[in-house]
């Protein structure tokens, strides 16, 4: 359910059922494990992709969380803890704005570099995407890992657009089982 459905049906006045039904159901998705919960990192400050010339390892040089973005990263957080949900691994991409977004929600994060965007250089895509896809078939029942990554790398994987902060659930095989703005709004 995205976010204009999630609202629409609040305004048509059976939203709150739905929405808790919904919620109930990505929680026991991710209780059930085998599976990734994979999150386009938070809201930014504005713009598409980087500033020219930015660099990996300095942050001054990226497009950064805003204040918007930092306060929807601790609601995800404030979500999985609501929920009791533990995830074995929390892994990102090493862009800033991904970072931030996993230590804000989780208080870690390691970085992995199959999350990494290519919005500058699809031709990595294919590999990168494989990668995430034999990662996936290592995550054992019972357990989940969370990857927080790029729009990208999403609809890489997916076939589906993700708005910011959108979470999908991903399968052993790859299938996408649930998304959910829920978490964030």
């Amino acid at each position: 359910m995205n976010r204009r459905d999630a609202l629409t049906l609040l305004l048509a006045g059976g939203g709150a059922g739905v929405f808790a039904q919904e919620t109930s159901r990505f929680a026991g998705l991710l209780r059930t494990g085998g599976c990734a919960v994979m999150i386009r990192h938070a809201a930014t400050v504005p713009g598409v992709g980087d500033p020219p010339n930015f660099r990996l390892g300095d942050c001054s040089t990226q497009r950064l969380l805003s204040d918007a973005g930092r306060a929807q990263s601790r609601r995800i957080g404030q979500w999985f803890r609501s929920q009791r949900l533990q995830a074995r691994a929390v892994q990102s991409s090493a862009w800033c704005r991904c970072r931030d977004t996993a230590d804000l929600a989780f208080g870690q994060h390691t970085v992995l570099a199959a999350l990494n965007s290519t919005f500058d250089d699809s031709s990595r895509q294919p590999a990168l995407t494989h990668v995430l896809r034999q990662r996936l078939l290592d995550i054992a029942p019972g357990q989940f890992e969370v990857w927080v990554s790029h729009q990208v790398n999403i609809t890489a994987i997916t076939g589906e657009w993700a708005a910011i902060g959108e979470a999908f659930i991903l399968s052993a095989r790859g299938e996408m089982l649930a998304r959910s703005l829920e978490l964030v709004v």
